[in-house]
């Protein structure tokens, strides 16, 4: 042990130091924490119980961003919105929340964030008791590693093992694409009922020209449902099925709508299934207005295609059990057109609409695909006929057996369509068909996919 005043003096300086920037840490901390607070009570409001809980966990500061982004995008469509930590909060504190946002970084080979370290080794190694829960989630990673978005799946799977409910299949970004951060932006109309209008980042669209209008459904007991078809102006586009548009609305302040393309860029156009939606007064929707009455023959649109790949088709030889109903048949059919002129390990479509007499939707085009060998199988029901009155599901537990032994030669499912109703039925039947833990083994590896709205 030294006695040397000199060495004492700074090893008493040094230990000084360390002590005072310790506390500089957690004063830092501290200030962080109640500046939160203020933006998170400016946002839901004194004591707002039925204020959606948006959590982050971000290592670069993005994702704490984007939470901040979502949470004041819900705040001004009318909808309270709180701020946290993910990793400050328990499994009562997410049960209580009722609705949950999450954004969640990946940093590394599929690792969290250094601040969910504690949260995933505590509270992620077991299923909690989330039954009361619905959430949504945008997962934040990179492409260039293996194990992309790895954090980001790891807890959406965490979440439906509790007994959580998700709002929306999760939304994955990568490194940044501005594209599937829009995709977000839409997805929370799901949460205020309205469009979500905050442009977080300005979309750049390439000129189209409407060529065809096409009443799919005359006499429907449902809303109209029409072929579009848009040829690109000056530019060569390319897209791959299960990609998605986004549409500009005539107004910018009125942001765009995103459409499933039905057809593939050999066709040479880009072409959507659109149904004509009416509010409760009997006014059009906005964009389905334009579009399906408004819009002359020959005019020019503002449009854009971006990569939707949690939606992209696995190879030809793949076995292909495709699910939908109504206008959700246009991202199913360009994942027929994919397999056109290749040999295929099959491909089985079940589709449900309104009446075989007025919503049998391009059923010339279906019969002729059945025929070819392109469509292996082909199962429609039609809820209000007499004799028939299925919803899509029903196929499922009608053919179990069936479906197992696609399943068994390495079947990928496909859903398109509704959220409400047609997707959650299907869910539901699946899993009384498969199992909870087979569906989710499913979902994990990439062979049960759905692009719902």
């Amino acid at each position: 042990m030294t006695h040397d005043p000199e060495r004492l003096l700074w090893a008493a300086v040094a230990v000084g130091l360390w002590l005072f920037s310790i506390a500089a840490v957690v004063v830092r901390r501290a200030l962080a924490r109640r500046a939160a607070a203020r933006k998170a009570a400016a946002l839901s409001g004194p004591a707002d119980a039925d204020a959606v809980l948006v959590a982050f966990a971000s290592q670069t500061g993005l994702a704490e961003e984007l939470a901040w982004m979502t949470a004041r995008s819900l705040s001004d469509a009318g909808t309270a919105a709180r701020v946290a930590l993910l990793g400050e909060l328990g499994p009562a504190e997410l049960k209580a929340a009722g609705r949950l946002l999450v954004i969640a970084s990946t940093t590394g080979e599929g690792d969290p964030p250094d601040s969910l370290s504690r949260f995933v080794r505590q509270t992620m190694t077991a299923p909690a008791d989330l039954a009361d829960l619905s959430y949504g989630l945008l997962a934040l990673g990179d492409r260039t590693y293996a194990d992309y978005c790895g954090f980001g799946r790891a807890l959406d799977s965490w979440l439906q093992r509790s007994g959580a409910t998700p709002l929306f299949d999760h939304v994955e970004v990568d490194n940044g694409d501005t594209g599937a951060i829009r995709h977000w932006q839409h997805q929370l109309g799901l949460i205020t009922g309205s469009t979500v209008q905050a442009d977080w980042t300005p979309p750049a669209y390439d000129r189209w020209r409407m060529v065809e209008r096409r009443l799919l459904n005359p006499g429907s007991p449902g809303g109209e449902a029409h072929l579009l078809a848009f040829e690109p102006v000056d530019h060569a586009p390319s897209w791959v099925a299960g990609d998605i548009a986004e549409i500009g609305l005539p107004d910018p302040s009125l942001g765009s709508r995103e459409y499933s393309v039905a057809s593939l860029p050999a066709r040479g156009r880009a072409e959507f299934i659109i149904r004509r939606m009416t509010r409760p007064d009997g006014t059009p929707g906005l964009a389905s207005g334009w579009l399906t009455r408004e819009l002359e023959p020959g005019a020019e649109v503002g449009l854009r295609i971006r990569a939707n790949r949690s939606f992209h088709g696995p190879d030809p030889a793949t076995p292909l059990i495709l699910i939908g109903n109504g206008t959700g048949l246009a991202g199913l059919r360009a994942h027929l057109m994919a397999r056109e002129g290749k040999a295929h390990g099959g491909a089985w479509l079940m589709f449900g609409e309104r009446t075989r007499a007025h919503d049998a939707f391009l059923n010339d085009e279906l019969e002729a695909l059945l025929a070819s060998g392109v469509l292996t199988r082909l199962d429609r029901v039609f809820s209000r006929d007499a004799g028939d009155g299925r919803y899509v599901q029903a196929v499922l537990a009608e053919q179990a057996e069936t479906l197992k032994d696609w399943l068994t030669r390495g079947a990928t499912i496909m859903v398109c369509g509704s959220l409400e109703g047609m997707s959650k039925g299907v869910h539901e039947a699946l899993e009384a068909v498969l199992g909870t833990e087979a569906l989710l083994g499913l979902t994990e590896t990439g062979r049960y996919r759905r692009d719902v709205y």
